[in-house]
């Protein structure tokens, strides 16, 4: 009885770690081993994978954090651009046509225009860190994933297994 409330646990433990370990491994017993000693053998590689590598692939992956919102002082860009290119066109219309009206009107456009590319190419600028921190962390989290499949192949070999 004691020994089926082991095995019915280690089951339990495997099939609920499962999805989580030795991603994308296939195993096979290649000495024969039925399927309660193949669970209980990839459960111990799993704990020895573990210790040896530091690193749980049960555990989730680390997220990138997320981009600061821009500053207030930053958010106004199209704004202030349409001020500069409306008093630039008023000034540029009032000595070409003796028109400021119309000249204000067209540098407030081309301003706005201005000023939106400005905030675009700010905000890519600031994205661009976080942008390569997030990949520097999926590398090191897939590192690590090899290391701990590589560690977890090890021990099923040398338990008798054939590991693709």
């Amino acid at each position: 009885m004691k020994k089926c409330v082991q095995a019915i646990w280690i089951l339990l433990a495997v099939s609920w770690a499962a999805p989580a370990l030795a991603q994308d491994l296939i195993v096979f017993p290649a000495k024969g081993q039925s399927q309660e000693q193949m669970e209980k053998d990839k459960y111990e590689c799993d704990q020895w994978a573990k210790k040896e590598t530091g690193f749980d692939p049960s555990q989730a992956q680390p997220s990138a954090e997320t981009a600061p919102s821009p500053s207030q002082a930053r958010s106004g860009e199209r704004v202030r651009g349409a001020a500069r290119g409306a008093a630039v066109g008023a000034v540029v219309g009032e000595i070409a046509n003796d028109d400021a009206g119309k000249g204000a009107l067209a540098g407030a456009a081309g301003g706005t225009m201005v000023g939106g590319m400005r905030s675009r190419e700010r905000k890519r600028q600031e994205a661009q860190p976080q942008q390569q921190q997030a990949q520097q962390q999926q590398s090191a989290y897939s590192q690590k994933q090899g290391t701990y499949n590589r560690a977890y192949s090890a021990c099923l070999e040398a338990k008798g297994y054939t590991v693709k």
